[in-house]
């Protein structure tokens, strides 16, 4: 990132690879926008958090690791969401709806493609870096 994020703010958690660690980034996220003062699109940021924080659990953290959380928020009012992980797994690709209507899973991606402005992948070493941005009310 840059220059202190433009002057914004920054804020990380690390959560094992555990199915519960999805709730609390939720948890996290939701108490950093409200310090924050950040109430536009906040289901929105929640939503894709727990896609892909979970992502990352199921796909992305090796036994015995874990995933770092990231918020950075601008002021310009771009809000980013990374989530790091430690995997070998590269990131698997938007699924569309109609190919398997029945399957309870695979639709993550596309949720996170249609309600963030921006999202896309990173390399970091180990792993890679998912992320999501939003346009929100602040400064």
């Amino acid at each position: 990132m840059n220059e202190q994020l433009q002057q914004g703010h920054t804020r990380e958690a690390f959560y094992r690879r555990d199915r519960r660690s999805v709730a609390l980034a939720r948890t996290f996220t939701r108490n950093t926008l409200a310090d924050w003062e950040i109430t536009d699109r906040t289901d929105d940021v929640l939503l894709c958090v727990s896609e892909l924080a979970t992502n990352a659990i199921l796909h992305g953290v090796p036994p015995g690791r874990g995933l770092a959380l990231r918020l950075c928020i601008h002021l310009d009012g771009v809000l980013r969401v990374e989530i790091h992980d430690s995997g070998t797994g590269e990131l698997r690709k938007v699924r569309t709806p109609y190919r398997d209507l029945h399957a309870e899973d695979g639709r993550g991606l596309l949720l996170v493609s249609v309600l963030a402005d921006k999202w896309g992948v990173g390399e970091r070493a180990p792993g890679k870096v998912v992320w999501c941005e939003f346009g929100v009310g602040y400064g």
